[in-house]
């Protein structure tokens, strides 16, 4: 594994290639306009599908790595559709974590109809409890990331209420352009009647902008307490 030349700002947990894409293609944006620095760490291939292979996947992800201007990517390699939170997957994960050290971590909603989603969400939480061990034989050094927020890779129809939603509003086409570049899961074998699944993805972002004023936003929810310093920072 690469091992990044300083501590990401922002580190995003995605199941499977697309997911970080899907979910929080605009933060991530929005944060590299900022100057942050930002990567995604996938947990599987996301193979086998029905249009897919570990080298279209690859291809595909490397793609939108350049849309998104990725200072970091690593997939972990663990097993898809059978993703668990056992221990050994905690410790590979808390290994990237030590490896990183980012300052936020965006990891999935833990309600979801997909299973591998749900024990991704699970893992996220064991992963950073394990990081900050002192007395372990985890590699790297102890490091317990401050802040971590939920995503929303949601299959069940549900509407969780979000902790805070971002704005996304300027990053949307680009977005989707990351999106895009997954065309064996988007594309081959869909209908494409509308409403496609690229617009469903582009209407739920249109959805969550309406809901703070703004055209295009993404929604995250938290375990803890969110503070500020200035009031401004709300809109």
């Amino acid at each position: 594994m690469q091992v990044p030349n300083e501590p990401l700002d922002l580190l995003v947990v995605a199941p499977h290639p697309d997911d970080a894409e899907i979910s929080v293609g605009g933060a991530i944006l929005r944060c590299k306009a900022l100057g942050m620095s930002v990567g995604v760490v996938e947990l599987t291939n996301g193979e086998p599908t029905p249009h897919g292979s570990e080298q279209i996947r690859t291809a595909e992800t490397n793609a939108s790595t350049k849309v998104l201007e990725l200072d970091w990517r690593h997939n972990l390699g663990l097993p898809n559709r059978s993703l668990e939170n056992d221990l050994a997957s905690r410790r590979a994960l808390a290994g990237v974590f030590r490896v990183t050290r980012p300052g936020i971590i965006l990891a999935p909603y833990w309600d979801d109809a997909h299973p591998d989603h749900v024990a991704a969400s699970a893992l996220c939480d064991g992963a950073r409890f394990w990081s900050k061990l002192s007395r372990s034989d985890l590699a790297g050094d102890p490091f317990h990331p401050p802040r971590i927020y939920y995503f929303w890779s949601i299959h069940l129809r549900i509407h969780p209420a979000p902790a805070f939603v971002l704005d996304i509003s300027p990053y949307i086409d680009r977005k989707m352009d990351a999106v895009r570049c997954f065309e064996s899961q988007m594309v081959v074998g869909r209908s494409q009647e509308h409403p496609t699944l690229l617009d469903d993805i582009k209407d739920r972002a249109r959805y969550w902008g309406w809901t703070i004023g703004t055209a295009y936003a993404e929604p995250f929810a938290s375990r803890e307490e969110i503070g500020l310093s200035d009031l401004r920072v709300l809109h």
